[in-house]
């Protein structure tokens, strides 16, 4: 069983829709797990505190690294621990087979302006980014790490082959796809589609696939032609 942890300030958004449709029936079938701490109870203080101003002064508030450090060591699990922050590695469909092929992984939601550096090399904690954008908390990015990661488990979608054409699993992204009606304002699914001959509908896709990464994503157009 593959088991994912969440450390938050927010536990109540847990687990939200990773409960709903296949994920939630891989759940109850054991495939996977999901463990929610709340880092607001490693804070020592009559008030809870969980955070401060950053010395050198700049606005906002840090995660200090004691409470963060002491909720990390009391709830220890194997598996990398990711921090989900804008300045991180980006997170992609190559990163997430490798977390899928691990037993567990443990995930950090920051807030505020981010954590204490600190804590961050003492424990070993990489920085992962989901893009290039500032999120108001890490909840819903780990939610992104959680689903690419659970999608990809054995057994947990209900056809594991539709996995192998999907966006990036090639290099390439996605050809368009169509389903009834055959014509729908005035509009008709490609004929090659139509045709039965599964040779040619393969080529038409492939062609379609490097037609919309070369024109939409560069970047990765450049990286199919040179592999």
């Amino acid at each position: 069983m593959w088991q994912a942890q969440v450390f938050t300030l927010y536990p109540e958004v847990f687990p939200g829709p990773l409960s709903k449709g296949l994920y939630g029936k891989a759940m109850s079938k054991k495939l996977w797990d999901l463990k929610v701490v709340n880092i607001r109870d490693a804070a020592e203080d009559k008030h809870k505190t969980v955070d401060d101003t950053p010395y050198g002064g700049g606005s906002g508030m840090l995660l200090k690294a004691d409470v963060l450090a002491k909720s990390l060591d009391q709830n220890r699990i194997e598996g990398k621990i990711l921090y989900l922050s804008p300045k991180g590695k980006k997170f992609d469909q190559s990163y997430a087979k490798k977390l899928a092929t691990a037993k567990s992984l443990s995930l950090i939601c920051g807030h505020f302006e981010g954590v204490d550096e600190r804590v961050l090399s003492t424990r070993n904690i990489e920085e992962v980014s989901i893009g290039d954008y500032v999120l108001s908390g890490g909840e819903t990015a780990a939610y992104v790490v959680i689903d690419s990661v659970l999608r990809l488990l054995p057994g947990v979608l209900g056809n594991d082959n539709s996995k192998i054409e999907e966006t990036f699993e090639n290099g390439l992204l996605e050809y368009p796809q169509y389903t009834k009606p055959q014509i729908w304002e005035e509009k008709s699914v490609p004929d090659v589609l139509l045709s039965g001959d599964h040779s040619k509908i393969k080529d038409w896709r492939l062609s379609q696939s490097e037609a919309i990464t070369r024109d939409r994503r560069p970047d990765l157009w450049e990286k199919y032609k040179k592999n």
